[in-house]
């Protein structure tokens, strides 16, 4: 008797678990498409394939639930190009830097719906939450601020340019572009190939590093 409710404990939770990931992603949907202001609880719902009063079982409210996206949006970002540039140890700085550019392309534009909620709901998220998303991107931002470090310590950065804001300007173009980007506009590998020249040719010391 034990055993068998020990087994149907487990196997409710997994069903548990199974039904708040469904909301999550339901929500992340939800929020890329229509935004902070727009996403109502009943929309989830619907996507989810549950009733809306079940969400509270799960989330306190319509907020936590939305926190919850963004920050896992934020922080799969940092560790998807975490993972790109481990398996770049050893690379140059500027196969390490085009590497990122990639890695955050793919995953912003196509491999996550967390991601693009997080990115496109940041200027509109409360203050409480948007605080604490803040302090994943500033985790993030450092690891650009190094990418870019890197290649100017190598006297591959052009002279005339500021590292900081360089680093700013790469992440905030590669945040814009869910905004306009499109299958219909131009495929992934274009607007990924075209980035990556574009920060080579605008930041590389042309007679030592461009590429």
């Amino acid at each position: 008797m034990g055993r068998t409710s020990g087994n149907g404990a487990e196997a409710g939770g997994a069903k548990s678990a199974r039904t708040r990931r469904r909301i999550m992603e339901a929500a992340a949907e939800v929020l890329a498409r229509k935004g902070f202001a727009g996403s109502r609880l009943s929309d989830i719902a619907e996507v989810a394939e549950v009733q809306a009063p079940a969400i509270y079982y799960y989330f306190q409210s319509r907020e936590s639930l939305i926190e919850a996206v963004v920050m896992e949006g934020t922080r799969n970002a940092t560790i998807h190009v975490e993972q790109v540039l481990a398996e770049l140890s050893d690379a140059d700085p500027v196969t390490r830097l085009l590497a990122a550019i990639e890695g955050h392309l793919r995953v912003a534009l196509q491999g996550s719906s967390f991601t693009l909620a997080s990115i496109r709901n940041s200027g509109q998220l409360p203050e409480d939450i948007r605080a604490r998303q803040h302090n994943e991107e500033v985790k993030y931002g450092r690891i650009w601020r190094e990418l870019v470090n890197e290649v100017a310590a190598a006297g591959l950065l052009r002279e005339e340019l500021n590292p900081a804001a360089a680093q700013m300007l790469i992440i905030g173009a590669m945040n814009w572009a869910p905004e306009w980007w499109g299958p219909k506009v131009a495929p992934l590998e274009d607007v990924i190939a075209t980035a990556k020249a574009l920060v080579a040719g605008g930041l590389l010391n042309a007679e030592k590093g461009q590429r």
